[in-house]
């Protein structure tokens, strides 16, 4: 089959295609179990790589099978080492354990509310309506959620959302909580 393959003349497309074939077919588990054994991150890829470059060469090898067999597992020991050298280069890649994660993004309201003292917080909870201030002391001093409110309040989700919403831009109005809101 080789020796067929470097007699085919440039131009014959069939045969070159028909003999390719072969030879994947023949050299393809190999190579893709080579490749593994190496350590290859991905190793059909690899292997894709591999044939790639040994395509074009097919006519011009000598030796028969086992020259052919010596080019095909020349060029997976080159990508093999190139496989390497770029793990060496990438950093480590570790698991992600959520457990150990510590980073927090706080909302605007919870920042604010670390700034000010207890005393100051009543104080601007007392100036809004009574609707507004429970809804706002459920939400953001107990850090109920709005299902846990709605309950406690017996509204719907939607009108807990609305009067805090009214009540958080009543409190943005007021010149007290402007100073803290600066950055």
């Amino acid at each position: 089959m080789t020796d067929a393959l470097t007699d085919l003349a440039p131009g014959d497309q069939d045969i070159a295609s028909s003999g390719f074939s072969a030879v994947y077919r023949t050299y393809a588990s190999q190579v893709l179990g080579y490749l593994t054994a190496r350590g290859v991150e991905d190793p059909e890829a690899a292997m894709q790589e591999v044939f790639l470059a040994v395509l074009p060469r097919l006519g011009t090898i000598h030796g028969g099978s086992a020259g052919l067999r010596t080019l095909i597992f020349s060029v997976a020991h080159a990508r093999m080492v190139d496989d390497h050298r770029r793990q060496s280069r990438m950093p480590a890649r570790l698991p992600f354990e959520p457990d150990l994660d510590q980073r927090e993004d706080s909302s605007a309201e919870a920042e604010a509310l670390e700034r000010i003292s207890p005393q100051e917080v009543l104080a601007l909870l007392d100036g809004l309506p009574g609707e507004q201030r429970e809804v706002l002391s459920l939400r953001l001093v107990a850090g109920l959620t709005v299902e846990q409110t709605a309950q406690a309040l017996g509204k719907s989700p939607g009108a807990v959302k609305q009067l805090q919403r009214r009540a958080l831009g009543k409190l943005r109005e007021l010149s007290a909580v402007k100073e803290y809101l600066k950055p």
